[in-house]
């Protein structure tokens, strides 16, 4: 017979006091008389002796001194017999009772059995419930019956500080965020510790064992780092690449260091990979919830030194969300893109598909700053940009023009980004190995158009299919009135095309706008007059001539064309307090007589003075005017251009160039053009008598510096964008129809190497689809677009699974007959899909099946509407809205193909 509980003795005790029908002065306990506490006791005001009665005698002895008030527990290993029936009479129930330590628990609870399974199993809880239980009570069972996992959880509950429905793997690591509370565990027996580990691997998962085995090692509050840092330790799941090497070996010897840290505990892989999950987890939910991103940097950064001591740091590019992980592999991306960068000839795909490699690594990356990873992203597209066979010298203005709103200006916006640069000298001098490269090309590509320019102005030739400033009132807002349409102008001064290219996004992104162009082909351009400054371009603009003035000249001339019409400048856009536009602005563009509204919205040209156009995105979130007028423009068709582009401070390349004049980026046409200049002379050049000198060398100025300038012969500056957006109606104007993709591929597409080709300092795994910026949503044409040119997809190996599709039953069963999608259509989504290994970007899908660009999510919508049979998600689209999938296991064997 083991020695008496004080614990349970007390709970026996406590229940004996508690009922009031029983005045016996003795309670008689079978256990050993032996007794190692405090011989009396307080309990709820009562005064309890304790006492030990290894004979009849004892107990006779302990009845008679007992103190008036007094209550005796006797604590005997005597029978009743032994006792005799004089002494059973003082005693409480007549009979000497047992002291079992479930039935305890049980009065505890308020129950009348107790599971066996709980007896059974879970032997350490039953002192353990009895000595921890709350100054309160135990939660009441509901019912009878004490089960196990009442009791248990009721237990882990108390012992860990928890509430009961927090007792899961998520409860458990925000537990470990509890220094004070993780303190309390490890002052528990080792035997209790183990027990609650056991229970807790049931209701939790493996993460309880890293989690305990941290606390008791006096490292529980490290719990979220530790488990940081065993995601990288410990081997990624099945899919993904495996340590080798001196890798393997390093992580191996870190893996080792860190057990100590687990009090020698080593960690199981299923347990490595739980607890990684679950630290992941508790940071992704730390970050969005309010005022937790500090908590949730205090542990990464706390992951980051443990790894420093034990000597993981080089380890850490494995970790999707530690910072040191994303700066390594930043890295790695501006290690491949400066290899890629050609030094000569033609560029080395193998190494660009590396890059591509690298850059889908890093943007696994869940913790890094989004503008660096976008400024890489840009990186690589001038890489496949660069491989693209550079095409031979336009043999016009016209075609140098479209160049440059084709190709050229989404090579611009890229190459501001990675001018901009990185912090990180060794991703900075990968970036700037690179811009040196497209600056060759692109200043090529300047020389030409402006030579071209020159050549056309002097020869005063005919614009034939280009549209020049002076013709956009005629051949673009004329006719859209003449249909008895109205017409919104946003005249976004400096606005250039590689500008355009974000801000046409940012508008159609939401599905309310959809662009259009002429016969549904490629953007057109404008050709700005000469020099491109705004007193030239803008109003040449609107006078619809080649004209010389300021906001007064402008008015008259808009006044005289369009006498019905509005023209709006800056200071007349803003309204009053409280008011994001004026309200006779908002009144005019709500009138149907009024045709014609035009804003001129100088956003984009006043950050060239004060700001930093190079850095900024611009789009409706940056100019707020132009989202603010949308929202007002009351079914009229919106036609945005600008008077010229610009092109940016170069910084340290800048040449200053004395000149005759302070302009910055023309000058008279004396002393004769050097190098880097061209002579322009003609009709269209309203400065200078008719002849200037302007600069196709982006990096010369004449003036004092700026951010950014406007005036010269390069492209970026004399190419002005024309984008024209309606709000459903296709027909708005004459010959225009739904816009294609307006991206080049080599933007929104990786190259296709086979993986063998990827040079082996980089995971050969296949380049995953880039995520381009959304496009717009809008209704779909079920019907082919005659308009829309195809690009041709590669060839898919092996059998046509497409043909058998379109060739199965279940297939022709569920095309609806009211508005079916052609068989040719659906097949060229899926060839685009299966091409791109099951997934494929929503321009990617639109430019390969030849949709408009405003229709490709209608059309995927209806897609996946007919191959979702029975509620199966054969095809499915990412939450960005960006990127499609296909689960081609799926679409087998929901129609039965390849003989299911």
């Amino acid at each position: 017979m083991t020695v008496a509980q004080p614990a349970a003795i007390r709970r026996r005790v406590e229940a004996w006091l508690a009922d009031k029908d029983d005045p016996a002065p003795a309670i008689a306990l079978r256990a050993q008389p032996e007794w190692p506490d405090a011989p009396v006791l307080s309990i709820n005001g009562t005064t309890v002796r304790i006492v030990p009665c290894p004979t009849p005698l004892a107990a006779r002895a302990a009845l008679h001194e007992r103190a008036g008030g007094e209550r005796l527990v006797l604590l005997t290993e005597l029978s009743n017999d032994d006792l005799g029936e004089g002494l059973l009479a003082h005693i409480s129930e007549q009979h000497v009772r047992t002291v079992d330590i479930w039935d305890v628990a049980m009065q505890m609870f308020e129950a009348k059995t107790v599971d066996p399974n709980l007896v059974k199993r879970s032997r350490w809880a039953a002192e353990a419930l009895i000595t921890y239980a709350p100054a309160g009570k135990w939660p009441v069972v509901q019912g009878s019956v004490l089960t196990r996992d009442h009791a248990l959880r009721s237990l882990t509950a108390e012992l860990l500080g928890l509430d009961r429905d927090e007792i899961d793997g998520a409860g458990l690591i925000q537990w470990s965020t509890d220094a004070a509370r993780v303190l309390r565990l490890s002052k528990l027996p080792d035997t209790l510790i183990t027990g609650l580990t056991s229970y807790l691997v049931e209701v939790a998962g493996d993460v309880a064992v890293p989690v305990v085995a941290a606390a008791r090692a006096g490292n529980g509050a490290d719990a979220v780092p530790l488990g940081l840092l065993v995601g990288v330790l410990w081997p990624a799941p099945a899919g993904k690449r495996m340590p080798t090497g001196k890798r393997a070996t390093d992580t191996a010897a870190a893996r080792a260091r860190l057990e100590s840290w687990f009090g020698g505990h080593r960690l199981t892989d299923a347990e490595a990979r739980t607890f990684s999950a679950a630290a992941e987890t508790w940071v992704d939910r730390a970050i969005g919830v309010e005022g937790g991103s500090a908590e949730a940097n205090r542990m990464l950064a706390r992951a980051e030194h443990i790894a420093r001591e034990v000597d993981a740091t080089s380890l850490l590019d494995g970790s999707n969300l530690l910072p040191a992980g994303f700066a390594q592999r930043i890295r790695d991306v501006a290690a491949a893109v400066r290899l890629a960068v050609p030094a000569a000839g033609a560029a080395d795909e193998s190494r660009i598909a590396a890059a591509q490699v690298a850059l889908v690594r890093l943007g696994e990356h869940r913790g890094g700053d989004p503008s660096r990873l976008e400024t890489m992203r840009m990186a690589v597209r001038l890489l496949r940009w660069l491989a693209a066979p550079d095409h031979p010298q336009p043999a016009n203005l016209y075609e140098a023009l479209q160049r440059q709103v084709h190709e050229d200006g989404w090579v611009d916006r890229a190459r501001l980004d990675i001018f901009a640069g990185d912090t990180d000298p060794q991703v900075a001098e990968a970036l700037h190995l690179l811009h040196r490269a497209v600056d060759a090309r692109r200043a090529r590509h300047d020389h030409q158009f402006a030579e071209l320019l020159a050549a056309a102005t002097q020869a005063e030739q005919d614009p034939d299919k280009l549209i020049r400033v002076e013709d956009v009132l005629d051949q673009v807002i004329q006719p859209i009135l003449a249909t008895g349409r109205r017409a919104l102008l946003l005249v976004m001064d400096g606005m250039s095309v590689a500008a355009a290219t974000e801000l046409a996004e940012s508008l159609t992104r939401v599905g309310t706008w959809m662009e259009l162009t002429p016969g549904g082909g490629p953007r057109a351009g404008v050709l700005a007059a000469l020099p491109t400054i705004t007193d030239v371009s803008r109003c040449s603009l609107i006078s619809g001539r080649i004209a010389v003035g300021q906001q007064d000249a402008e008015l008259k001339a808009f006044k005289q064309r369009f006498p019905q019409g509005v023209l709006l400048h800056k200071s007349k856009l803003r309204g009053q307090a409280g008011t994001a536009i004026a309200r006779d602005v908002a009144d005019a563009l709500a009138d149907p007589g009024v045709p014609l509204v035009a804003a001129v919205v100088n956003t984009i040209d006043d950050a060239l003075d004060r700001s930093d156009p190079g850095t900024t995105v611009w789009g409706s979130e940056t100019i707020p005017s132009i989202r603010d007028l949308l929202m007002l423009a009351d079914g009229r068709v919106v036609v945005i251009v600008s008077d010229h582009g610009h092109v940016v401070d170069r910084g340290p390349e800048a040449v200053h160039r004395p000149s005759p004049s302070s302009e910055n980026r023309w000058r008279p046409a004396d002393p004769p053009a050097g190098e880097g200049e061209v002579l322009v002379r003609g009709s269209r050049v309203a400065k200078g008598g008719g002849a200037v000198v302007l600069p196709w060398r982006e990096e010369l100025r004449y003036g004092p510096r700026k951010a950014g300038y406007h005036g010269g012969a390069s492209a970026a500056e004399a190419v002005i964008p024309l984008l024209v957006l309606t709000d459903g109606d296709e027909s708005a104007v004459p010959g225009w129809s739904p816009a294609p993709v307006a991206s080049p591929p080599w933007w929104r597409e990786s190259l296709s190497v086979e993986p063998s080709a990827v040079p082996a300092a980089v995971p050969a795994r296949r380049p995953a689809q880039r995520k381009p910026q959304a496009q717009s949503e809008s209704l779909f044409d079920l019907a082919p677009d005659a308009t829309a040119e195809p690009e041709t997809p590669p060839a898919p190996a092996g059998p046509d699974l497409v043909a058998e599709l379109l060739a199965s039953d279940v297939y022709r069963q569920r095309r609806d007959p009211r508005a079916p999608l052609p068989d040719e259509r659906v097949g060229a989504l899926l060839r685009a899909l299966i091409a791109g290994g099951n997934r494929a970007t929503m321009d990617t899908l639109a430019a390969r099946a030849g949709i408009p660009a405003g229709r490709i999510v209608g059309t995927v919508t209806a897609l996946r509407k007919l191959l979702q049979v029975e509620g199966y998600p054969v095809l499915s689209v990412d939450p960005d809205n960006v990127t499609v999938k296909l689960d081609r296991d799926l679409l087998v064997e929901q129609f039965h193909l390849g003989g299911r």
